[in-house]
């Protein structure tokens, strides 16, 4: 699991690790909480985007006609291929 938010008796949140075994962040506010999960998205979308990123071919690759059409899939390889002015 990792972790679990707890509302504190005073009503403020905690956070508790599993990893750890502590509690690693208290007496947050509902916006300081947001605030914190919006700055770890960032670090991880920026994380992502530094070192995760595929060849573009790969998506032809690993497509399976599964959950979207193999036409819908072209139509949307067709889109995506398409220049797009800034």
């Amino acid at each position: 699991m990792g972790s679990f938010i707890c509302r504190q008796p005073n009503g403020l949140l905690c956070r508790f690790s599993t990893v750890v075994d502590c509690v690693t962040h208290y007496n947050m506010t509902d916006e300081e909480y947001i605030k914190m999960k919006m700055e770890q998205a960032r670090e991880e979308a920026e994380d992502t985007l530094k070192h995760y990123i595929k060849p573009y071919e790969m998506i032809s690759i690993y497509f399976k006609p599964d959950n979207m059409t193999v036409k819908e899939f072209k139509r949307i390889k067709t889109e995506m291929e398409r220049t797009v002015s800034k």
